[in-house]
């Protein structure tokens, strides 16, 4: 923007110079050149202006979407955290649930030896008064 405006002012004294070194130009011809020099400059301005607010433009767009982009990443990152803690949660029940049923098998298994053994004894002790 600086060299766009730096140009046109260089080829406004540019023009300004070539002109007041004719001597036999016009007082006319020197409004017309400062004329086309004024609207020069002023379309310049004007483009200039255009060029800044499509630049805004785009770098609020690009803004906009940078924003949309990150709030989606945090939205599939929660989900998959939330999903790795479901999928924890299950496997810690399966396997509290595992360790209940082996620790209640456990306990039939020796419930059974100690009534086995009971029994064992119990026919001992019989055969023992029979005699």
């Amino acid at each position: 923007m600086k060299k766009l405006l730096l140009s046109t002012a260089l080829l406004l004294v540019l023009s300004l110079s070539f002109t007041s070194c004719r001597d036999t130009k016009k007082a006319e011809s020197v409004e017309d050149a400062v004329e086309n020099a004024s609207d020069a400059v002023e379309n310049a301005a004007k483009s200039t202006g255009d060029a800044v607010e499509n630049a805004a433009e785009a770098t609020g767009d690009a803004v906009e979407n940078a924003v949309d982009a990150a709030g989606n990443a945090i939205d599939k990152t929660v989900d998959a955290a939330g999903d790795a803690v479901d999928a924890a949660g299950k496997a810690i029940d399966n396997t509290v649930d595992a360790a209940g049923d082996a620790v209640n098998d456990a306990a039939d298994a020796a419930g059974k030896t100690v009534n086995d053994a009971k029994d064992a004894v119990n026919n001992k002790i019989d055969g023992i008064k029979i005699k």
